[in-house]
């Protein structure tokens, strides 16, 4: 008999892969849920990340196409450089996704963050448009981000995720990513304020192109705090290329217990035909990363529509500052932080793809809205509305794809399964920008299309295979049942076999010579 989901506590106590037990973790507070785990010390030192890397992400994301816009660049022109930005972005996205599964997350999360000092360095430094394009994108800027990311996006997720995920264990691994997008959009909204300084620097006498090149200058400064965070860290069990593999049974293969994290995969980590626990299917590393291809392919088009040319869009529709574009942002990820917090217990009742596909479809149905926003503050206020309904879906889709991919493969599946988005949002941000010159409104309706179409791609794709802990949560019947059954089956066994040996010792003593008593009868007298 196979008894699914369960695992022994470890030494230290700790409940299977770091989750709590059900009790515990249905009414303890997120905060606690998301900074335990297999290990703490980890934890906060990715959300101390998070929170400097979206700081600088924040300012950047709105400070750089209106900075292009400061040197006289037109709007194709714009839309050409952030695709270029985005494409030397996806280039390390697969760099950094291949390198972390051999050579550990933690290294490749100092370099990224000495990759952004350098890149906040050129573009203070020089004038070059070659070079801003380079230190743009090695920065990840290109990437875009905007309100509400909670500085998810760039090359450093590759990274971030897997080490993410495996510190804080299956059943709290929502939670975590729910908490760190809450912190990255907090230190987002600090960083938004920033955004006023070039304006406040323009009216002190500065000329706008110098202020611009201080704000990346701090850029770098903050990237230097990246790194020496960064060093803290400790790589897990799956990094530098040690793949997990499935534990040896402890006996015969009817009584084999098998663990959440290893149930459903052989040797190499593919899983064997025949589905998951609970009748869930499996989807090999080759399937997985196939998928995701397919799907973010669609809303990486989507998103370069968007992301990248927003601001922009906000400047060319309704003449708005960098300052006040700040305002804007400060107040939409203030906004949007508390629903990162709701994400993990909106993925528990509805289920991780369902809650992805359904805060999706109705963003998707905001960005058309937005397009007949009369004014500036209509336009903030729908888009505040659809970042908010993002943020209960995007930690979901991010604890998914880590949840069902194989451990010490997350770094390969998180940069394959997102470089064609990463290839796609680099081709749209110039036929987004061309496509303004004749209608202002192309970024949303070209990110409209594309994302709803990723909406119903994504649900094909997934709908039928569950991560671990839904896998988990979906068979306590069963396993109650295996028990029960086991239980009973043993007891009937202990009665026949006692019926048994007392009717062999009656007829026994019922033939014994010289009046002697069988051992089941009384003497006589």
């Amino acid at each position: 008999m196979v008894v699914r989901g369960w695992r022994a506590k470890g030494i230290d106590g700790s409940q299977p892969n770091g989750g709590p037990d059900r009790a515990t973790s249905a009414g303890a507070p997120l905060a606690a849920l998301a900074t335990t785990g297999p290990s703490p010390g980890n934890l906060r030192l990715l959300y101390a990340a998070r929170a400097l890397r979206s700081f600088g992400v924040a300012f950047l994301t709105v400070v750089f196409p209106l900075y292009l816009d400061a040197r006289g660049y037109s709007s194709s022109v714009v839309g050409g450089i952030l695709s270029g930005a985005t494409v030397m972005s996806a280039l390390l996205v697969l760099v950094v996704g291949l390198a972390t599964d051999r050579f550990g997350p933690r290294r490749m999360l100092v370099l990224l963050g000495g990759v952004g000092v350098i890149g906040g360095l050129v573009m203070a430094a020089t004038t070059s448009l070659p070079l801003i394009v380079i230190a743009s994108g090695l920065g990840g800027v290109g990437r875009g981000g905007g309100a509400g990311s909670g500085g998810a996006w760039g090359p450093v997720f590759p990274a971030e995720q897997p080490l993410l995920a495996e510190s804080a264990g299956h059943e709290r691994r929502t939670a975590a990513f729910g908490f760190i997008g809450f912190i990255g959009v907090m230190a987002g909204a600090l960083g938004s304020l920033v955004a006023w300084v070039p304006d406040w620097l323009h009216n002190s006498g500065w000329t706008l192109i110098a202020s611009y090149r201080l704000v990346f200058l701090l850029g770098a400064v903050v990237s230097v705090g990246v790194v020496v965070v960064s060093l803290a860290l400790r790589d897990g069990r799956s990094g530098r290329g040690r793949v997990a593999r499935p534990a040896a049974p402890q006996g015969p293969p009817a009584a084999t217990a098998t663990s959440p994290t290893t149930a459903g995969t052989g040797s190499t980590g593919d899983p064997p035909s025949g589905g998951q626990p609970g009748g869930s299917p499996t989807l090999r590393t080759g399937q997985l990363v196939g998928r995701l291809a397919l799907a973010n392919s669609l809303n990486g088009f989507g998103f370069g529509f968007l992301g990248p040319l927003l601001t922009y869009w906000f400047h060319v529709r309704f003449g708005v500052s960098a300052g006040q574009l700040g305002i804007l942002y400060t107040v939409i990820n203030l906004a949007t932080a508390l629903p990162y917090l709701g994400a993990a217990r909106l993925a528990r009742r509805l289920g991780a793809v369902m809650t992805v596909t359904v805060t999706r479809a109705v963003t998707v149905g905001l960005l058309v809205v937005m397009a007949w926003a009369p004014d500036f503050l209509w336009a903030g206020i729908i888009y505040g509305l659809r970042m908010a309904l993002n943020s209960l879906g995007l930690p979901a889709r991010q604890s998914y794809v880590m949840g069902v991919a194989q451990e010490g493969r997350r770094g390969m599946v998180a940069a394959l399964g997102s470089l064609p988005s990463q290839v796609t949002s680099g081709i749209s941000p110039a036929i987004g920008g061309a496509l303004m010159s004749v209608l202002e409104d192309a970024p949303l309706f070209g990110a409209a299309a594309f994302m709803g179409a990723n909406v119903i791609v994504y649900w094909l794709a997934f709908h039928k295979v569950l991560p671990p802990e839904e896998q988990a949560r979906s068979t306590p019947d069963d396993t109650a049942t295996a028990t029960a059954t086991a239980t009973a089956t043993a007891t009937a066994r202990r009665l026949t076999t006692t019926t048994a040996s007392s009717r062999r010792a009656n007829r026994s003593g019922a033939r014994s010579p010289d009046g002697e008593a069988g051992p089941d009868l009384p003497a006589s007298g």
